[in-house]
């Protein structure tokens, strides 16, 4: 009897002792000040977040993407502006009233021919059109010139070479130092070196027939020898 009695207390001791410790163990698993489980994982010091390398891809890539949209356009604003002075230098050639007119003009028809061939393939390259046609204000110059004899003819057609030529020199040395495509960089650079010598050619002559010189800031005459 007293054997038969212990065995009947023992069940009810397990369900005294899982009433007593199953409280305990819930709170201890759904305790909200307990610190979140990511929490328990060791850092890893060099692991780098996805997100940051993904925005420094993203920048790269538009960074690159700007700058070959710079180079397309220059590309076609040089192709633009070559065509004009090989087709005013033809002008000049046959319209100059003095020697060194027509020889200015014959040269500049015979150096930027070559830079022009020199700029196409990378410009087809680059999936650049080039153009086919002066813009406005080259041809409402070239229709200008066309109107022109002598003396006259002269002092409009070196006046617009020296303009031309300081402001071409200025974007091509621009080119030259943003540029991050080597082919191209070396024919700007090549082009920076010809237009800079047709500078100087024409600020002299410019000078020598009393041509006006354009201005760089406020009384200060332009003379582009560098």
């Amino acid at each position: 009897m007293k054997l038969n009695s212990a065995c009947n207390q023992i069940p009810r001791i397990l369900i005294l002792c899982a009433a007593t410790f199953s409280p305990t163990f819930v709170l201890a698993q759904s305790d909200p000040m307990a610190p979140p489980a990511s929490q328990t994982q060791p850092n890893r010091a060099q692991q780098v977040p996805a997100s940051a390398t993904s925005m420094q891809d993203s920048a790269t890539n538009a960074g690159d993407v700007g700058q070959t949209m710079k180079d397309k356009i220059f590309l076609r604003k040089a192709a633009q502006g070559g065509m004009a002075e090989v087709k005013l230098g033809q002008l000049a050639a046959q319209k100059g009233s003095s020697d060194d007119v027509k020889a200015f003009g014959q040269k500049m028809v015979d150096d930027h021919t070559r830079l022009n061939n020199n700029m196409a393939p990378i410009a087809d390259s680059m999936g650049v059109r080039l153009p086919t046609n002066l813009n406005k204000e080259d041809q409402a110059e070239y229709d200008k010139l066309n109107g022109l004899s002598g003396n006259d003819f002269d002092m409009e057609y070196l006046s617009f070479m020296v303009k031309d030529h300081h402001k071409d020199l200025h974007e091509f040395r621009q080119e030259a130092a943003s540029t991050t495509d080597p082919t191209l960089q070396a024919a700007v650079n090549n082009a920076t070196k010809v237009i800079h010598e047709h500078s100087v050619m024409v600020d002299k002559l410019a000078r020598d027939k009393g041509v006006p010189m354009p201005q760089r800031g406020p009384n200060k005459s332009a003379s582009p020898t560098s």
